[in-house]
């Protein structure tokens, strides 16, 4: 078993995961580029909740949707965090879905616009002010 993610660690794999979205989108793949802004994106919600002093288990959480919820309640609904932002990582949830297991593919446009979102979203999430927590 691992120890806990700190939040630089999240950061780190967030940073990445935008980095070989762009790399994907470039090469022509959409659905890699769909799924790693998306990753890039979660990972950044994770950091974020972390960095916030939101209990471990529930930054963490044990499904996307958990974490999401989680995200929405600590961090956008009375937090720092942009309502607009909050739906850019539920549509991100969403467009992964469909670049991973419906069998249909995310469309060029909308992969670059969620590539593009998943960048400013993690510039954001590392913008946030406050002292890391782990």
């Amino acid at each position: 078993m691992t120890s806990p993610k700190s939040s630089e660690s999240l950061m780190a794999k967030a940073t990445q995961a935008v980095a070989s979205a762009r790399v994907l989108l470039e090469l022509g793949d959409v659905d890699g580029a769909a799924n790693r802004a998306y990753y890039a994106m979660f990972d950044a919600a994770q950091a974020a909740l972390v960095r916030s002093g939101v209990p471990v288990a529930d930054a963490l959480g044990k499904t996307h949707r958990g974490v999401i919820n989680t995200f929405s309640a600590y961090l956008v609904k009375d937090g720092p965090v942009s309502k607009e932002l909050g739906r850019q990582l539920k549509r991100a949830e969403e467009m992964r879905l469909v670049a991973d297991y419906n069998g249909a593919s995310v469309t060029q446009d909308d992969a670059a616009e969620l590539v593009m979102q998943a960048e400013l979203f993690v510039q954001a999430m590392q913008a946030l002010s406050g002292p890391a927590q782990g």
